[in-house]
């Protein structure tokens, strides 16, 4: 007989007002840098953005290409420009945030699968976990405190 195994995940959802400065300026950023999507295929426009440990934030935009892998999302595209060009310093917040093209609301989207398990590389890089932030259509936000709550499961049993 097979064993249920049930994953504890926490996961706050707080309105953007309860959000500390910090949080509400990198959501804010994300929100922004959205528009700067390439996004011809989907229509799909997604932001994401980063505030590292000195406070700096950084952002980007999903960037989509004809041959649909070769299109990068804006999560992983904010993580390594930051791990290029920051290489010391952990990035403690990433908000993400979605909508449809021509939309005004904004869609509920976690990252995928490719971009919590870039996070996790990310969080046992420097051994800290970051907070993700998640804009909702009802613009709530869901604050997750380290991958782990989005990817219970994560690869990471490969390092020595």
């Amino acid at each position: 007989m097979a064993e249920i195994i049930t994953l504890p995940a926490e996961i706050e959802l707080v309105k953007i007002n309860d959000l500390n400065d910090l949080e509400r300026k990198v959501l804010s950023r994300a929100k922004s840098i959205s528009e700067n999507a390439y996004a011809p295929y989907s229509n799909f426009q997604v932001g994401a953005a980063i505030a590292l440990e000195n406070g700096d934030i950084h952002q980007s935009s999903n960037q989509e290409n004809v041959s649909y892998p070769v299109g990068v999302c804006a999560e992983r595209l904010v993580l390594g420009y930051a791990g290029a060009n920051f290489p010391n310093l952990a990035p403690k917040i990433i908000a993400v945030v979605a909508k449809r093209k021509g939309e005004q609301q904004w869609a509920s989207v976690s990252p995928c699968g490719m971009c919590l398990q870039g996070i996790n590389e990310v969080e046992g890089r420097f051994d800290s976990p970051m907070t993700i932030l998640i804009l909702r259509v009802d613009e709530q936000v869901y604050r997750v405190r380290g991958v782990k709550n989005l990817l219970p499961l994560k690869l990471d049993d490969l390092k020595s």
